[in-house]
């Protein structure tokens, strides 16, 4: 039997790229239940940026935080704005909300070709979803149909440009954002596919918390264009707006793996004092350089150990560990489990 005790917690800015293979503690006793349903020539790329989240989730966690289902309006296979068709789980009419539970979120997905016209079976699944408090979203025009049932009365919406004159001639007293994004207590909205994953993370971050939005960030966004001179982000706690000297630092513990330097050596590479260095690592990233790098060194580790077929003595070596108990012993202080246990399972 391995102890799965865990005896060191990784600090904040690396907890998130370790948090799938990290004891789940706290996990809910049931998933949280999004529905999503599909009009006609819907955005394909807003949705999947939605459902993206959602699955992105459950992959940063070792228990499900999330199930999904799909309803059609009146077919169970709807045309997205790509002119693919979708099948559905269901449909409005053989879907009752009967009780909070079988569902918790429901949010309706619209696109640039989307009749606006109401849908009474849409109306009334909405008003009863309302009735039982679940969340209601909208994204791209999909505020409309909410706006149809009464529940955007007095209200801040955000919908796509192309309909917000609609909305306003529409709808007097529903207030159009001039936001991409609006969360109310029991609602989000959202313009297009970039605010459809904000809009989600927002969901998931009233539902679990910071640190799990952190981790999804980091895999959808990892080739996000910085503002300057286009570079694209790919180095976790990577933030264009920490000091260009810690991140010169990051960047040679980064370069620096296999052979890791002293922190001498890094000081005098990144012409900073010992002070300085450890002040900027504890300002900005709440650790200590030192921390900083073996952490960097064992994630290192944890995917070369779950990704590829080399020895633990090889992968021990290639993350800069002299020896091979030594790597075992920081590997099972981190993730609760040996590196021999952890590649079993990974094949479990």
């Amino acid at each position: 039997m391995h102890d799965t005790a865990k005896k060191r917690d990784f600090s904040s800015v690396m907890r998130s790229s370790n948090s799938r293979y990290l004891s789940a503690g706290g996990a809910p006793d049931k998933p949280v239940k999004v529905g999503f349903v599909l009009l006609e020539h819907f955005s394909m790329m807003a949705f999947t940026a939605a459902v993206d989240a959602l699955v992105t989730t459950n992959l940063v966690r070792t228990a499900p935080l999330f199930e999904h289902i799909i309803l059609g309006v009146d077919s169970r296979k709807v045309l997205s704005d790509l002119g693919i068709e979708i099948a559905t789980n269901t449909t409005l009419e053989h879907f009752t909300i009967e009780h909070r539970g079988n569902i918790d979120i429901l949010i309706v997905c619209g696109g640039f070709r989307c009749e606006l016209n109401e849908n009474p079976q849409l109306t009334e699944t909405l008003k009863a979803a309302d009735k039982l408090g679940l969340t209601l979203g909208g994204i791209w025009n999909g505020s409309v149909a909410i706006a149809y049932a009464g529940l955007l009365d007095n209200q801040r919406c955000a919908a796509h440009p192309d309909n917000h004159a609609f909305i306003r001639e529409q709808f007097p007293r529903v207030e159009v954002a001039d936001t991409a994004l609006v969360i109310t207590e029991r609602c989000v909205t959202c313009a297009g596919p970039v605010s459809a994953l904000e809009m989600m993370l927002t969901l998931i971050r009233k539902q679990y918390g910071e640190d799990i939005v952190r981790a999804i960030r980091e895999i959808l966004s990892c080739d996000q264009v910085a503002e300057s001179g286009g570079k694209m982000k790919l180095q976790a706690g990577d933030d264009p707006t920490h000091p260009e000297n810690l991140r010169t630092l990051m960047q040679l513990m980064n370069n620096n793996i296999e052979e890791p330097l002293t922190l001498e050596e890094l000081t005098a590479h990144a012409s900073v004092s010992r002070r300085q260095m450890e002040r900027l690592f504890q300002t900005h990233l709440e650790t200590s350089p030192s921390r900083y790098y073996l952490e960097l060194r064992i994630t290192h580790a944890r995917r070369l150990l779950l990704q590829t077929n080399e020895t633990i003595t090889n992968v021990a070596l290639a993350s800069g560990f002299v020896s091979t108990s030594h790597f075992s012993n920081c590997y099972k202080d981190y993730f609760g489990l040996s590196p021999s246990a952890a590649r079993q399972k990974q094949h479990s």
